[in-house]
């Protein structure tokens, strides 16, 4: 006996009220030329894509805000701001690439202990990248700490000019800037010993919170950026200036975006550092990316109260 599409008066399973057929018809109209690797990330985007819309109930609305935010960081985005950067980095999603004129494999690299970063330091308002997290995490054995890698930023430029140990990276003095001597050593971890011409690659803003491609009527390129080449030691040596905090620009989506999330805008006082190795016999070390941040910045505390609070719930 049926009974209002039942059988028996029995209970049926609850089914959804979304096709169940469609998200796998679309991974399904990619033809045959597609790379395997192209196939496995397009349909995994596309599952995804697919679930979270279904999760969240998107609404006609909320797409279209969708589609307006991701022509807005197009639009906003020139040569010298990378808008779709900034925002993959304030959800979290932003990559350290290893260049290719950086040698990338397995044995752990080793700043001296100023160096090394701090954490809770960031160069935007979010410092962890999942996709930096999946390519460059080292898992170290026993007390082993390797310096840990971060977000590159957008900032960072391959036409940084080597400078002699010594030197500064200052080429436009700015009145308010606070002089300082950086230095370090660069070792091998597991041995102690020094890496002696490994690069030293640093870039930082000026004392007014802009990078030289941000702000041409005051510096000229490569102001404030610079290679060093480790001597016998693994020293590097140069003169900075003592990191200033800045805020994002408050004229893009990746403010209305931190303005949704009721974040702030202001980055923490930091330097970044990469050290890459050039020749062969580098072969065995990874390169790194990380930063060096004011220990009395008030906003990587606000950051840190923050943080205590998000997690205290």
């Amino acid at each position: 006996m049926t009974s209002n599409g039942l059988t028996n008066g029995s209970s049926a399973e609850p089914t959804s009220r979304f096709d169940p057929n469609f998200t796998s018809h679309v991974i399904k109209t990619m033809g045959p030329n597609v790379t395997p690797r192209n196939r496995q990330v397009l349909s995994s985007l596309i599952r995804h894509l697919h679930d979270f819309a279904r999760e969240v109930e998107l609404t006609n609305d909320e797409w279209m805000a969708g589609v307006h935010f991701v022509n807005f960081i197009g639009q906003t985005s020139t040569k010298t701001r990378n808008e779709a950067h900034r925002v993959s980095d304030i959800l979290g999603l932003e990559s350290y690439v290893c260049f290719s004129l950086c040698l990338s494999a397995s044995l752990p690299l080793s700043l001296s202990p100023s160096e090394k970063k701090r954490k809770n330091t960031a160069d935007s308002p979010n410092n962890d990248s999942l996709v930096d997290e999946i390519a460059n995490k080292i898992i170290a054995e026993g007390d082993i700490d390797p310096t840990s890698s971060s977000i590159l930023g957008p900032f960072w430029s391959p036409d940084a000019p080597f400078r002699d140990n010594g030197s500064t990276i200052i080429q436009n003095p700015n009145p308010n800037g606070r002089v300082c001597k950086m230095h370090g050593t660069i070792t091998n971890l597991l041995t102690g010993k020094p890496i002696p011409g490994a690069v030293f690659d640093i870039w930082q803003a000026s004392a007014n919170g802009k990078y030289d491609f941000q702000d041409p009527e005051n510096q000229t390129p490569n102001n404030l950026r610079g290679k060093f080449r480790a001597d016998e030691n693994g020293k590097y040596w140069f003169y900075c200036y003592h990191p200033t905090a800045y805020s994002l620009p408050t004229d893009g989506p990746a403010y209305q975006l931190l303005t949704l999330m009721d974040r702030h805008p202001m980055r923490p006082a930091h330097i970044h550092i990469m050290v890459c190795f050039f020749l062969c016999w580098f072969v065995g070390f990874e390169s790194q990316v990380c930063q060096k941040a004011t220990v009395e910045d008030a906003y990587k505390e606000k950051k840190k109260r923050r943080e205590n609070l998000v997690s205290a719930d």
